[in-house]
């Protein structure tokens, strides 16, 4: 499976792919889109669709995992995070990909194991848990690669409960079937 990470952000979206099974993954590729001071706000949240858009192209994952949004103390930012989330959540969308949303106290507590883990934490865990040389920058990117990999610990679960349904109603119609042949 690949998954494409996104930590949105109006200024500098994080990005990175992640490709593997389970808990045993690798980093195909990761960045940032970031905009030119002064850029309207408009032609900001235009620039990072087409960043995505030519992002999924380019590696064709199958799942977005993308940063929740978190309440700032500043409503306006707070409003621009929101427009920035859903401007990448409809490019994947239009590329028909799982989309996967996770807070950042949930990425945090998965990658690094405590949910108020400080950046260099949650980088340092990425580059060792991806074996990278280095630290992945800039460090939207990390963050980007951290909701991807919290999305690979998270996605078995969430398999085995879809499957575990299906076999619940797999079995329930198989016991109406039964009744309705007696």
């Amino acid at each position: 499976m690949r998954v494409l990470g996104i930590d949105p952000g109006s200024e500098t979206t994080g990005w990175g792919v992640v490709e593997g099974t389970g808990r045993h993954y690798r980093a195909v590729e990761y960045g940032a889109i970031r905009s030119a001071p002064g850029q309207k706000f408009s032609a900001r949240l235009l620039q990072i669709s087409s960043g995505i858009e030519e992002i999924i192209a380019r590696h064709q994952p199958q799942a977005c995992a993308l940063e929740d949004g978190f309440l700032a103390t500043n409503v306006k930012v707070t409003l621009k995070l929101g427009q920035v989330r859903g401007v990448a959540m409809l490019a994947a969308e239009r590329a028909a990909l799982e989309i996967h949303e996770y807070s950042p106290r949930r990425v945090k507590q998965t990658v690094v194991g405590y949910g108020n883990a400080e950046k260099r934490q949650v980088q340092e865990m990425v580059r060792l848990l991806l074996s990278l040389e280095c630290v992945p920058e800039p460090h939207d990117a990390a963050d980007a690669l951290a909701v991807a990999i919290c999305h690979f610990h998270h996605a078995g679960l969430i398999q085995r409960i879809m499957a575990a349904e299906a076999g619940i109603k797999l079995t329930a119609s198989a016991a109406v079937r039964r009744r309705a042949s007696r």
